[in-house]
């Protein structure tokens, strides 16, 4: 794999108009870059010889609501390159008025239950996405609770959340019925 101030340098090359930089904290390095092209770069850092990242480990999201940021959500990637145990982390930068990145399911079939997370609980969508619905609350349910302008105690909605009755019948949790 490329030393990181090759890399860095390749990178930029190849991607002029989508890279806004690339950061280094305690030897993780972040490539920043706008998510119009975040489908190029991650599949030319999985199939690139020269980086070879070909496992995804994460996807998941950040709102920077009221931060200086480039825009308010980052959708965030972690890749492994399993030869060599490299880590790197890309950050897709997506604007709030229409939260939209492609999809990175065709490149890795991981991305299909991660992507589906992100989407219901920041509502960033993933064009190409072979089944794009919600994966933790109420198909109906219409907000998304992890953005930083949703309140802490929700806006009343749980009262109607259906309620799933479970007899596990452990000893823990016949003492907390007690109680």
């Amino acid at each position: 794999m490329l030393p990181k101030d090759q890399l860095t340098v390749v990178i930029k090359e190849k991607f002029p108009d989508s890279f806004l930089e690339i950061t280094d904290f305690r030897d993780m390095l972040t490539i920043h870059i706008r998510g119009e092209q975040v489908l190029d770069l991650l599949r030319t850092l999985k199939t690139d010889p020269r980086f070879a990242f070909n496992f995804l480990a994460d996807i998941t999201a950040v709102d920077h609501l009221e931060m200086d940021a480039p825009a308010r959500f980052a959708v965030v990637y972690h890749l492994l390159n399993q030869h060599e145990v490299r880590r790197i982390v890309v950050r897709a930068w997506v604007d709030e008025e229409h939260p939209s990145l492609p999809s990175v399911y065709p490149l890795w079939k991981t991305a299909d239950w991660q992507e589906r997370e992100v989407y219901d609980l920041f509502g960033i969508e993933f064009t190409g996405h072979p089944d794009l619905r919600r994966i933790m609350t109420p198909d109906d349910f219409q907000h998304h609770p992890l953005r930083k302008d949703y309140p802490l105690q929700g806006r009343g909605e749980r009262s109607n959340f259906p309620v799933v009755k479970r007899r596990i019948g452990s000893k823990w949790q016949e003492d907390k019925s007690v109680q």
